[in-house]
């Protein structure tokens, strides 16, 4: 589906669509879809820009930073977004935006792919660091063992830090 300014200009957009697993390409990113994904949006004509509000629900499956374990990821975000045609500000110099645009996303083409806002939205709603919970103890750095799991046998050699001095 595609968010036309020209169809919006005749009525606004609403979307009501469930996205299977597998179904959307998030382009490498470290985590995959577990179940339908949900998303509900209004998309209207404010001025010159398009303004996208919505919902998303679904669940995404990710590894553990610490320990590698699986870990479920709560998809439950609102989000509202406003587009404006990258032709506004496409030149050949620099230009600085001001502070108050920094939160305006550009398109180009015909107008913005539902399919690309729903994956720039899931992408933002991971975690920058996922961990199974805050008592994730990790991985042993020396026989790789899950200490969550079960105790490390080997002796962690103390290697000379730059930072001992600080203690």
């Amino acid at each position: 589906m595609l968010i036309t300014p020209a169809e919006l200009e005749l009525h606004k957009i609403v979307v009501s669509r469930t996205y299977s697993a597998g179904e959307i390409d998030y382009r490498g990113a470290e985590f995959r879809q577990l179940g339908p994904l949900k998303v509900g949006a209004v998309a209207e004509l404010e001025g010159s820009e398009i303004r996208v509000r919505g919902h998303l629900d679904g669940q995404l499956e990710a590894s553990c930073d610490r320990c590698l374990s699986r870990v479920e990821i709560p998809v439950d975000r609102d989000f509202d977004l406003f587009y404006r045609p990258i032709k506004d500000i496409a030149r050949d110099e620099e230009i600085e935006i001001p502070y108050d645009e920094l939160d305006v996303g550009f398109y180009s083409g015909e107008g913005i792919p539902l399919i690309d806002l729903v994956t720039e939205q899931v992408i933002l709603s991971r975690p920058m660091k996922v961990v199974c919970g805050p008592e994730c103890r990790g991985l042993c750095p020396v026989c790789g063992v899950n200490l969550n799991l079960e105790g490390c046998q080997c002796a962690t050699p103390q290697l000379d830090s730059p930072f001992a001095s600080l203690k």
